[in-house]
């Protein structure tokens, strides 16, 4: 950890209290210079540290930039390696850097802006500067093949509890990696894995979460306006709710993830369902089918009944809601 990190944890940890310059380098075992120079760094950065003769420094209390020091102060675990980016093309891609140079589990790179944002198929994620968050966690799990779909809905249960618990609302999760809120997408989750192509073993797996925050400046683009939505609305912003919602989405991922294999999160997952005993859209290629989602099995795979009577269980692929 650099000296001005160390201050900003320290600034963090006080935060609306004046701490002395002398106390903190003798803290950090550093010059008063050094501590100066933190404080100078820190404020172009955009910290609102106030600074009193005879009394220190002080971060004030309205502060909430996104920061890893900042994260901590919410996390109920250790051992976590956490990165925060202004902007990034992608966190799972960069992330993968990480991954292939035997990093061990546990890395998280988080993004205020992703360039090349990528979504589940191919697609694109819109990830706009200030209005979102986007973070990737390296994982090593002991896992096959068959079960990778156990890190996605895990993960999605996470995110959806986490927006519950911040924001006060009822999100829901849409069949498979997707959470809504007023039936509007507000998440999206790519999981992408390395495989032992003999075994079928996992040698990792990068979580990739972007979550939309607020309305972006200009609001979402043409093509995904009717579905995009976000979690908060600028005039009421709960305090420091981009640390916090990334600090409880971790928290929530990695109480269930230990003893994933378990399945302990199923439940949850299926009563936070939006799409369960209602009439959907499959969509196979260039087709679309019309089908009635009815359960979720044991294996996060969705039961569907298709409209001539048969019975089908989707392991992946794409679904909507059909209005009647």
């Amino acid at each position: 950890m650099t000296v001005k990190e160390k201050v900003l944890l320290f600034l963090e940890n006080n935060k609306g209290e004046f701490i002395s310059g002398n106390y903190l380098a003798d803290k950090l075992n550093v010059s008063r210079n050094a501590v100066w120079k933190s404080i100078n760094s820190l404020r172009k950065e955009g910290y609102e540290i106030d600074s009193v003769k005879n009394k220190g420094y002080c971060l004030l209390e309205n502060n909430f930039i996104l920061s890893k020091q900042s994260i901590h102060k919410y996390l109920k675990i250790d051992n976590l390696n956490i990165e925060v980016h202004k902007t990034l093309d992608s966190t799972n891609d960069f992330l993968k850097k990480y991954a292939e140079n035997n990093c061990p589990e546990g890395k998280i790179i988080i993004a205020e802006e992703q360039t090349q944002g990528k979504g589940r198929l191919g697609k694109s994620f819109y990830s706009p500067a200030s209005s979102g968050i986007y973070l990737s966690i390296l994982l090593r799990p002991k896992l096959h093949a068959s079960q990778a779909l156990y890190i996605t809905t895990c993960a999605a249960v996470a995110v959806s509890r986490a927006i519950d618990e911040i924001s006060g609302e009822n999100s829901q999760i849409k069949w498979v990696n997707d959470i809504f809120l007023n039936n509007k997408k507000v998440c999206g989750i790519l999981t992408e894995a390395s495989f032992d192509l003999e075994g079928g073993a996992m040698d990792y797996a990068i979580l990739g979460i972007g979550l939309n925050l607020t309305k972006p400046s200009g609001d979402f683009p043409e093509e995904i306006k009717d579905i995009a939505g976000h979690i908060f609305h600028k005039d009421n912003l709960p305090k420091d709710y981009k640390n916090k919602i990334i600090a409880e989405v971790i928290n929530n991922f990695f109480e269930y993830y230990p003893n994933i294999e378990n399945k302990e999160f199923l439940k949850d997952y299926k009563e936070r369902s939006l799409i369960l005993n209602k009439p959907i859209y499959i969509f196979r290629g260039n087709k679309t089918e019309e089908a009635t989602a009815l359960d979720i099995d044991n294996e996060f795979r969705l039961k569907v009944l298709r409209k001539n009577g048969e019975i089908e269980y989707l392991s992946s692929g794409e679904v909507s809601i059909r209005k009647k």
